[in-house]
Order: structure tokens, then sequence, then C-alpha cells
């Protein structure tokens, strides 16, 4: 959809009608933002959406909670520890805790960093093209 065409999809929903005004003027700007996104971005978003979308509600608890223990990092780590997760969530579950529990992360990550990838990693948040059947 081009971005007016999203805009007019937008102000016919009938859901969208029933917000308050403030709450309405906070969706178009959120959807000014996506629509300024490049593609590759927009598409990572969705992807996401959908992802989150398939959770089960005690898996969406979940991710909050890990969510909130990677927030609590200080960015540098909570980088580190995010591109971690990303590498692992590539790898079969078994080479995963193999990897979270070898020398090398035990001397890159602290205790908490590793539970918070321990946790990432049984979430089904890989992308469908990396995650292992």
């Amino acid at each position: 959809m081009t971005p007016s065409e999203r805009q007019r999809a937008l102000e016919s929903d009938p859901g969208f009608r029933r917000l308050t005004p403030e709450r309405q003027q906070q969706l178009r700007q959120r959807l000014n933002h996506f629509s300024n996104l490049p593609p590759a971005q927009q598409q990572r978003m969705l992807n996401n959406m959908d992802r989150w979308a398939h959770l089960t509600p005690q898996q969406k608890e979940q991710a909050r909670q890990i969510h909130g223990q990677l927030q609590s990092l200080p960015a540098e780590r909570r980088g580190m520890v995010t591109t971690a997760v990303r590498h692992l969530s590539t790898m079969p579950p078994d080479e995963r805790e193999r990897v979270i529990n070898s020398d090398r992360f035990r001397s890159m990550f602290s205790p908490q960093e590793r539970e918070i990838m321990r946790g990432a990693s049984k979430l089904p948040l890989a992308p469908p093209e990396n995650r292992p059947e």
C-alpha cells in the first residue's frame, strides 16, 4: 500500500473512528513514521508484528519479562546480548544451550545476561526462515 492508501484505510476503519481524538492522532503519527521508514525496515516491523500475533499469552508474558530484563542492562551490554540472541536464534536448541554454557560465553556474559539469552532463545522469535524445524 502507498502511504496515502494506508492513511485512507486507517481513517475508514470503524475501530479507529471510535478512538479518542488524542489516540487517533497518535496512530496517525505512528503510521506516518512507519511510512517514512525504508522498505526493509518496514518489512522487519511487519514480520515482528506477525510473530508477536502468533505467540501464546504465556509466551507474550515471557517475552515481556525478558524484554524488561534486557532493558535493565546498560546500553552497551544490551546491544551485545541482543546480538548474541540474534545469532543464537539461528541455531538448533541443543547447540544454543551448548554455546550459552561455553567457556567463551561465560567469560563474555554475566549469569544474568546468559539467562536472558536462554529465555529469549526458547521463544519463537527468530524469523521463520531461521527457525529450526
